[in-house]
């Protein structure tokens, strides 16, 4: 952070005694002062020094008007600019400020009002520059300031600098997707394809085929063959999401692939060599997942060659007020409708909402808040009603996080009369998700008014 010593402030007057009183006062106080008589040498100042404040006078004697401080405005957009004027010229003043201008001072300048003005410019352009910084950061679209979110952009980095396997763990809805994308984008591999393949998504039956592609007559129905994702995503990247629930059959078969760089094309003896780099991505604990035997423990240290972790949005409550105004953005341009307006209330409610779906939670909320919400300021009363009674229901904080999120799936299965479709939306999970917690956490598919925690038997570690 700039001190006073190191700003530059540079004042233009033609006349001396104003002048004086600017360097003297500044000179004290910390900043370094250059005084110059004209537009013209203050012009050769500003090409050759970094400068941060300009003081100017708006009558000097070699510009008409107000053409210096628009020049400086225009080719200087960095700075930030105080006007000194006469007291009869105080409307002068008010139009420089119209131009950018940050305020002005009536010669000759008070000490004190100076030096106030100068030290607010100071802060704010201290302020402006971070931000800026902050907008230049190498951030791969990921919005969050939090520690987790910086680990996550520290594990980017380094794993687009490289071409090894990459596993990403996390919930449902953290943006897993978004972290592969980031990885692929930002490394070597960007100029060739990038295949999201959803293993829940493709029948077991069929995932063998799109995967390693199939020759003509293959199968009824194969007609002419065609390329599988490692095929088409040669050279480049291959998002295999949902790898946790990969059959045992198909995770040997990766394993393979992995292992020996090759792929043989369904119907066909003819095997194909690949260079495509692999991101596995997964709700569930793998290493958990392989101690129970439903996972191979050999292709999980195969894909986990780099492991990255998206925390869930629970743990990164200064990530979600961000995301919210990205995505009010967003919505505003597509659904041409002016951005509302939060009160305390509701800003509070949505922070300490657990968010179980994360991020997707978060956005579809927005989307119907901006769809449904015709006033201009949204209260608590018109947030989802799960996100209300979460507030009436506080969480022990001696529960555990089973115990929490069971307790919370079925405040949203009351909220919606048991319909798995809406409570699955609201969510942000899909149904078979939905479906395997309820089963996990012994819910009743239509539950009853009150809601009893999973007691000690109830798992205790979980995945969504």
């Amino acid at each position: 952070m700039k001190s006073r010593t190191s700003f530059r402030v540079l004042a233009v007057d033609d006349r001396q005694d104003a002048l004086d009183i600017i360097q003297h006062t500044l000179g004290a106080a910390g900043y370094q002062v250059t005084t110059v008589t004209s537009a013209a040498d203050a012009v050769r100042v500003l090409e050759f020094v970094s400068i941060d404040i300009v003081i100017s006078e708006t009558t000097l004697y070699d510009v008409i008007g107000l053409d210096f401080i628009r020049y400086v405005r225009e080719n200087f957009k960095d700075l930030a600019i105080v006007i000194l004027t006469d007291a009869p010229c105080i409307d002068s003043a008010v139009l420089s400020i119209k131009e950018g201008a940050e305020d002005y001072l009536v010669k000759p300048p008070d000490r004190e009002r100076l030096l106030s003005i100068m030290d607010r410019i100071k802060d704010k352009l201290i302020l402006r520059r971070q931000i800026q910084e902050e907008n230049t950061r190498k951030s791969y679209g990921i919005i969050g300031n939090s520690p987790g979110i910086a680990k996550v952009i520290e594990n980017i980095d380094k794993a687009s600098a490289y071409n090894a396997n990459v596993l990403i763990q996390g919930e449902s809805g953290v943006g897993k997707e978004l972290v592969a994308r980031a990885i692929h984008y930002a490394g070597e591999r960007a100029r060739f394809a990038f295949v999201p393949v959803n293993c829940t998504a493709i029948p077991e039956t069929l995932l063998e085929s799109e995967l390693f592609g199939y020759a003509r007559g293959a199968f009824t129905g194969a007609g002419d063959g065609r390329e599988g994702f490692f095929q088409i995503a040669d050279g480049g990247t291959l998002f295999l999401d949902e790898i946790g629930d990969a059959s045992l059959a198909m995770q040997g078969k990766l394993l393979r692939v992995l292992q020996n760089k090759e792929i043989q094309i369904v119907g066909s003896g003819r095997i194909k060599k690949i260079d495509t780099r692999i991101i596995a991505a997964t709700n569930k604990d793998l290493l958990a997942t392989c101690a129970s035997r439903l996972f191979r423990e050999d292709l999980y240290y195969r894909l986990a060659v780099i492991e990255i972790t998206v925390p869930p949005l629970r743990e990164r409550r200064e990530d979600i007020l961000p995301l919210a105004n990205m995505f009010i953005a967003g919505f505003v341009k597509e659904l041409k409708k002016d951005p509302p307006e939060f009160t305390d209330n509701a800003l509070e409610t949505i922070k300490n909402y657990q968010w179980p779906g994360n991020v997707r939670e978060l956005e579809n909320c927005i989307q119907r808040l901006m769809i449904i919400t015709d006033r201009a300021v949204i209260d608590v009363s018109d947030l989802p009603h799960v996100m209300r009674s979460n507030t009436e229901y506080r969480i022990d904080p001696m529960k555990t996080l089973a115990q929490a999120e069971a307790e919370h799936i079925r405040a949203v299965l009351q909220a919606t009369g048991g319909n798995k479709s809406r409570a699955s939306s609201i969510l942000g999970i899909d149904r078979k998700t939905l479906r395997e917690k309820i089963k996990k956490f012994g819910l009743p598919d239509s539950p009853p008014g009150n809601f009893s925690p999973p007691g000690k038997n109830s798992p205790e570690h979980f995945s969504s």
